[in-house]
């Protein structure tokens, strides 16, 4: 399938790469298919593009690839909406926002991660209320941006 983007121009998805968000996103409750693209090879961050809205496009990132301490627990429902069987079957990412004048002070969201089921593509963003978590946490300490 081929999707005409504004920050990547047309490019072609395999439709396999789709994930069906049943939770979705904050704010943008009308669009449900989205696919995953690498920024670059060495890069951390990757795209969260909406096949949907050809404008929408989300950075972001694992907290796994960070010095990052994270640790979520999924609330029932959301295992049940994303059909979760098995935790090895999961991708979690946080949207990141950079901004463009000073990438240094980049932040991720921890509060409400993105929940991707490989193995059904189901995905879905969750409020992780009461957590702690913080909505615009830095990812870089000082003088630590690539």
């Amino acid at each position: 399938m081929d999707i005409e983007t504004s920050r990547f121009g047309k490019i072609t998805v395999n439709e396999e790469k789709l994930f069906n968000f049943v939770l979705p996103v904050v704010g943008f409750d009308e669009l449900s298919k989205f696919v995953l693209l690498e920024h670059s090879n060495d890069s951390m961050f990757k795209w969260l593009q909406s096949v949907e809205n050809p404008l929408l496009a989300f950075p972001i990132v694992s907290c796994a690839n960070l010095s990052m301490d994270y640790v979520i627990d999924l609330p029932d429902s959301a295992v049940e909406a994303l059909q979760i069987e098995n935790v090895d079957d999961l991708l979690v990412m946080n949207i990141a926002s950079i901004p463009s004048s000073d990438p240094s002070g980049a932040t991720i969201n921890l509060l409400a991660p993105l929940i991707f089921n490989i193995k059904n593509k189901l995905a879905g963003q969750i409020i992780l209320s009461g957590s702690g978590y913080e909505v615009s946490c830095p990812i870089f300490e000082k003088g630590d941006a690539e």
